[in-house]
């Protein structure tokens, strides 16, 4: 999930002061040894604990109100060989509006599965538009989103409580987005899935431990989550570039929503896992805890390749995803 941009460009001027946010017992055998609360050395570089599997209270946080309205706003762009493009907005329960595109193909007359579609970072919906488009022609009708950074402009990454704002915003949008899959006549309210692509792989292990009404979910060279990210080995650099107070403010505000946390909670809906044994971006080491995170029913596939995977990987997941939500492969 590591960004093309190195985080220590998107941190910028990261400098907040300390922020509070209690944190609690390890995770499991690969977790470090310095909590949340930051009890063993309050200005430790290494990863902290992110306490247990996430409870009903952590994933309440990412409540919203299903019953409001979505105003969804549609402009068509493009319309080829059968599939409809639209830049679309809805509103966000965090407030202001979400932006996306719509990939519809048009032209098919049965009821279509949907697919949920997550960038990476720095990214944006456009640059899912190959991913977007690939899926619609075999039949899906996908709705990929701008994250909450992508919309206000600026580093993704501020190591301030921001960051914490942003990601409950961005899980509350993808519900709203399938809101939005539902509500389409063309669309099978029982055959939507999930697709994440390195940063929208991390956050595909927040979302799909929260959102029950998933048929199938795919997170591509995903790892922990934010905090998991820019705190391996090689980014001690990056850690001892902020101030003491900034590190434990940004730890004990992002650990609890830490992705890893809420994957185990993702059962039963079956996930696909893709991982490069080449990516210089996302170690194994964090992919592998990633993988042991992740419940049954679960697949998990390496590739000899590195961040952006190979072609295998991309017949391998629309195969996977033709398994269990139906896609027209052969056209």
């Amino acid at each position: 999930m590591k960004p093309t941009m190195t985080l220590a460009a998107l941190c910028i001027a990261a400098c907040a002061g300390p922020r509070d946010e209690p944190g609690t017992a390890p995770l499991g055998p690969s977790a470090p040894a310095v909590a949340p609360g930051l009890a063993a050395d309050s200005c430790a570089l290494a990863r902290p604990d992110f306490g247990p599997v996430a409870t009903a209270a952590d994933r309440a946080l990412f409540a919203y109100d299903a019953a409001a309205p979505l105003n969804l706003r549609k402009t068509v762009e493009t319309t080829t060989n059968g599939i409809e493009v639209s830049a679309i907005s809805y509103d966000s329960p965090a407030g202001g509006s979400v932006t996306g595109l719509l990939f519809d193909p048009v032209t098919r007359s049965s009821l279509r599965p949907g697919i949920v579609l997550m960038h990476g970072m720095p990214g944006s919906a456009r640059a899912m538009a190959g991913q977007g488009l690939g899926l619609a022609e075999h039949g899906a009708v996908v709705i990929a989103i701008d994250a909450p950074f992508t919309r206000r402009g600026g580093p993704p990454i501020r190591f301030t409580t921001d960051d914490r704002a942003e990601q409950i915003q961005l899980i509350k949008d993808l519900q709203r987005a399938v809101d939005v899959l539902r509500a389409r006549p063309n669309v099978d309210r029982e055959r939507i899935a999930y697709l994440g692509i390195s940063y929208g792989g991390a956050m595909g292990a927040l979302f799909v431990g929260v959102e029950r009404r998933l048929r199938a979910a795919v997170l591509v060279v995903g790892d922990g989550g934010l905090v998991s990210h820019s705190t391996g080995p090689e980014d001690s650099g990056l850690m001892a570039s902020l101030s003491c107070a900034v590190r434990v403010g940004w730890f004990r505000a992002m650990a609890p929503i830490e992705p890893i946390r809420f994957l185990p909670l993702a059962a039963p809906t079956p996930l696909l896992l893709q991982s490069g044994r080449l990516d210089n971006l996302v170690p194994a080491a964090d992919a592998e805890t990633l993988h042991r995170a992740a419940p049954e029913p679960r697949t998990i596939r390496w590739y000899d390749a590195g961040h952006s995977l190979d072609l295998q990987a991309l017949r391998d997941r629309h195969e996977w995803l033709n398994a269990r939500i139906g896609l027209d492969l052969l056209k």
